[in-house]
């Protein structure tokens, strides 16, 4: 194996760099010196009379160059902005994050030579560049530290100690035990047992597991399973369903969690055990992403993503959205964004109202539906899942001019798709709300950028 620091500039990763290859008496290597070597010209240079571009591709053949074992490799800051760059570091590695504020990044790299990226200050520029890629960062990383509080040493030293610890089976044994209560198959928790506590240790690259009651039925662990095995990531991913969330907290942090997808009932609940929430899950209300970054957990959606993903290339106009729950929020939150006028139908008005106000939008009763006016659907209630037959219009309320998004994806193909194909409607089938909302999670556990195509593949 190696170890890879990855992080911004200034954060520390030469000099750590060094100082761990000297303990683990492994080579060092600096992929800006591994350009400067094969380029024979400086990275300012390179930056200056070829451009970035020209950099970023002469970044990615270092990184496939890199020895596959007994090396310590420090890397650029954006050396994380390729997806394909992420996929061979994460590759039999440990992957660490090193990261500081950005005003101690912006004091330790004042007056250096690499050219600006963009017209901002350089306090400006370090700052704003350290936010983009910060998610990146985190799911590219098996560990992470703040170098701003903690001295170089101290850093090389908990690594170490971080990799003698995932080697005892002791380091999983509270969460098998906790597996072996719920209401998983013996087979199964069997099989993680193997994985996290074998003669081989703790996976490098961690714990992951869907968390929900019901969640059992979920193809999470088989999406997520190959998904790493195709991008070379060595992480377990399972699935926890329970009753109680603390109880699953708990399990999860004695085992090492970096990742967890979240589903009915715990999607507002898990917000409280978050250090942190992005943007787009504090608007919506509702976190179905958990990532673990050093001692911070950071709470995301990306269900909204799932939905704006297929909707992308239709014209704005007039939406309806049937539902009020979770599902109901982040459609909105989609739909918005995509600049689209949003009204929200529910049989209980109170609740269609309370997600309007929020959202600043339009709502009312499904009597309230004008086909006319609208262009677009989105279903975000469980009618027509399999169980709940039914569909929350008829053929006749439908017109050829619009699109139908039916988010149940159980069967694939509902009895409101079924109507709408036969008014002429463009459809979207629900699991292509799986399909992209995986996707961006798969990014933020792992930094790794899956291809659609692949997932759908993987779910057929």
């Amino acid at each position: 194996m190696r170890i890879v620091l990855i992080g911004p500039r200034g954060s520390g990763k030469t000099t750590i760099g060094a100082l761990l290859a000297d303990r683990m008496g492994w080579r060092f290597l600096d992929t800006d010196g591994v350009v400067e070597e094969t380029e024979g010209i400086s990275i300012p240079d390179i930056f200056t009379q070829r451009g970035e571009p020209a950099f970023r591709d002469a970044e990615t053949a270092a990184i496939r160059s890199l020895p596959p074992d007994g090396v310590v490799v420090a890397t650029g800051g954006g050396a994380v902005l390729r997806s394909s760059n992420v996929q061979a570091l994460r590759a039999g590695s440990l992957t660490v994050f090193l990261d500081a504020d950005s005003s101690v990044l912006a004091a330790r790299t004042a007056g250096g030579t690499r050219p600006p990226l963009t017209g901002l200050s350089h306090a400006e520029e370090t700052a704003t560049v350290r936010t983009v890629r910060l998610p990146l960062y985190r799911g590219a990383a098996d560990l992470c530290f703040n170098t701003g509080n903690i001295p170089p040493e101290m850093v090389v030293r908990q690594i170490t100690e971080f990799m003698e610890e995932r080697q005892s089976p002791a380091f999983c044994r509270e969460f098998v035990a906790f597996l072996e209560q719920t209401r998983m198959e013996r087979r199964e928790w069997r099989t993680v047992e193997e994985r996290l506590c074998g003669t081989a240790g703790m996976p490098l690259h961690g714990l992951y597991a869907v968390i929900g009651n019901p969640c059992l039925h979920s193809r999470s662990p088989e999406l997520f399973t190959a998904l790493f095995a195709a991008c070379g990531v060595d992480g377990v991913y399972t699935r926890i369903e329970w009753p109680v969330l603390d109880d699953i907290m708990t399990a999860v942090r004695s085992a090492g969690l970096k990742g967890l997808s979240v589903t009915i009932p715990f999607k507002s609940d898990v917000m409280q055990y978050c250090d942190e929430i992005t943007a787009d899950a504090h608007s919506i209300g509702a976190v179905n992403t958990v990532v673990r970054c050093g001692d911070r957990v950071v709470g995301a959606n990306t269900d909204w993503v799932g939905i704006r993903q297929p909707l992308a290339g239709v014209m704005a106009g007039h939406a309806v959205v049937f539902g009020a729950g979770g599902a109901a929020r982040a459609a909105v939150y989609a739909l918005q964004d995509l600049g689209m006028d949003v009204t929200v139908l529910n049989r209980t008005p109170e609740r269609a109202q309370r997600i309007a106000n929020h959202f600043g939008c339009e709502y009312g009763t499904p009597d309230a539906y004008d086909p006319e006016e609208t262009d677009v659907i989105v279903n975000a209630t469980p009618v027509g899942m399999e169980g709940r037959e039914g569909t929350v219009l008829e053929a006749n309320a439908l017109r050829a001019h619009q699109t139908v998004f039916d988010l149940v994806y159980t069967p694939p193909e509902t009895e409101l798709l079924r109507n709408a194909r036969h008014a002429g409607c463009r459809c979207i089938r629900g699991t292509e709300m799986f399909v992209h909302q995986a996707q961006e999670q798969m990014r933020l556990f792992t930094g790794v950028a899956a291809e659609a195509a692949l997932i759908r593949e993987i779910l057929e």
